[in-house]
């Protein structure tokens, strides 16, 4: 039986709205995730999106949906296991909490976002998912046509990348199936 579970580049809302985090005028990982290791762990991202809050027409941005190998960002912020929410069946397993975390593993240098500076690493490897140029008074939804689903393979990580010419801050998610 395959889960599916929704993040968002903040934490769990409860009584509060979500926090936008701001984007930067450099590639910064906006959302990082790391998903498990093992044969039951088979990730695939079934929708992404992202939208910002600039109050006037200006030069898009960079936004992309990117798989770049076994080398990490080192994010802000990590995920707690709230953060990672089931999102077509309330049965389904919560995430377990560390570094070695199911489904994702929840660590500044696993599953996290970004709230500030991020430290890259260096990309070698990468595999574009999908990418665009959004406005930052826009936003974009991109669903994945059921059965043509990207997977990630294990030990990768998954980031959305963001580039403007001037900060605005941006509210992104993943919904994915494990």
């Amino acid at each position: 039986m395959a889960w599916t579970y929704i993040v968002y580049n903040s934490a769990l809302v409860t009584t509060a709205a979500p926090v936008s985090q701001p984007t930067g005028s450099v590639s910064r990982t906006m959302l990082q995730l790391k998903f498990a290791t093992g044969a039951a762990i088979q990730p695939k991202i079934i929708e992404w999106g992202c939208s910002f809050d600039g109050s006037a027409a200006a030069t898009p941005g960079k936004i992309e949906l990117v798989e770049t190998g076994t080398v990490f960002a080192t994010m802000s912020t990590a995920f707690a296991a709230a953060d990672v929410q089931p999102w077509g069946d309330w049965n389904a397993d919560a995430n377990s909490s560390g570094s070695s975390g199911v489904p994702l593993n929840l660590a500044t240098t696993a599953s996290g976002f970004a709230t500030g500076s991020v430290t890259e690493g260096t990309v070698t490897t990468t595999r574009m998912l999908d990418c665009g140029l959004i406005a930052p008074t826009n936003q974009y939804v991109k669903q994945f046509p059921l059965g043509r689903e990207p997977s990630v393979k294990t030990g990768n990580s998954l980031r959305v990348r963001v580039t403007f010419g001037a900060t605005v801050n941006a509210i992104i998610y993943i919904i994915f199936e494990v």
